[in-house]
């Protein structure tokens, strides 16, 4: 089923992620988490394609697992420092077998690597006009709270987002956040900017310590203070950092359905006690 279709006859869907393996000798281990998660009954289960600019070739095998046990499936496909020839491939082996929905991104540029010659994709919006060629998928796109890192300002993410959006993106997912304000902001300047397809709220459970500086790293996102005072509390690692981050998450979507957010995503780290724990405690 599209995404699309999903978001659209749902009053309120529950979203999860998962990481394909990096190598062979993982996949039966990752296959077993996909069967776990799949318990969960999601609305639909993303797969990422790499992380750090690095490229995954489980991407559409994790996918069609994920389809083979009746879950909707989201595949990740990035296209930074990559050919035509290459992005075109893997569209065909989505098409092939049978996986509708496509999440398009640019991808984090590989550590040591120069583009700042002419790629043949360079923008998000150019892999998801490329798509749109290739067959009849769902595309998602992403966007964020805080503004993307490269971008000057908010105002020029914005306009990208709706470049995003007029190109063919039917959905958003956001990068990860930690304070609900700031995401009620980013959405009312997306409907100032007539930004009007669903936007799903991407959550992420900090459970450690060393959790909190790679967030941080990776996203730019900022912390508010209530989440500053549970790191301080568990800074020494002594007590469950694990349960706090566990209820910070849940009481943070919680609050955003409360608020009229009903399209929620959970970045879970393949981490198969933790997505339980919330998706238990929002029951």
């Amino acid at each position: 089923m599209k995404i699309s279709e999903i978001l659209n006859n749902k009053d309120a869907t529950v979203s999860l992620e998962i990481f394909p393996p990096k190598t062979a000798q993982n996949i039966s281990a990752v296959q077993k988490t996909v069967e776990k998660i799949c318990e969960f009954n999601p609305d639909f289960i993303s797969v990422t394609y790499g992380a750090g600019g690095t490229k995954s070739g489980y991407t559409s095998y994790m996918a069609k697992t994920i389809m083979n046990r009746n879950v909707t499936a989201l595949s990740h496909l990035t296209c930074v420092n990559s050919t035509k020839d290459k992005v075109d491939r893997v569209i065909d082996e989505l098409n092939g077998l049978g996986i509708e929905n496509i999440l398009a991104l640019r991808g984090d540029i590989p550590e040591g690597v120069d583009i700042s010659h002419k790629c043949y994709f360079s923008y998000a919006c150019e892999l998801i006009e490329e798509i749109k060629t290739k067959g009849d998928f769902c595309i998602g796109a992403a966007c964020y709270p805080e503004t993307h890192p490269e971008s000057k300002n908010s105002e020029e993410d914005l306009l990208h987002l709706k470049q995003k959006v007029d190109c063919g993106a039917e959905f958003l997912t956001t990068q990860m956040f930690f304070d609900n304000e700031i995401f009620y902001r980013f959405k009312d300047n997306c409907l100032k900017h007539q930004i009007d397809v669903p936007i799903i709220t991407g959550i992420m459970p900090i459970t450690n310590i060393k959790q909190i500086g790679r967030s941080i790293s990776l996203s730019g996102c900022s912390m508010p203070q209530e989440f500053t005072e549970i790191a301080a509390k568990y800074s020494d690692e002594k007590g469950n950092m694990s349960e706090a981050g566990i209820d910070y998450a849940v009481n943070q979507i919680k609050e955003l359905m409360e608020n009229g957010q009903r399209n929620i995503h959970i970045y879970t780290m393949n981490n198969l006690e933790t997505t339980r724990q919330i998706l238990d405690k929002l029951i």
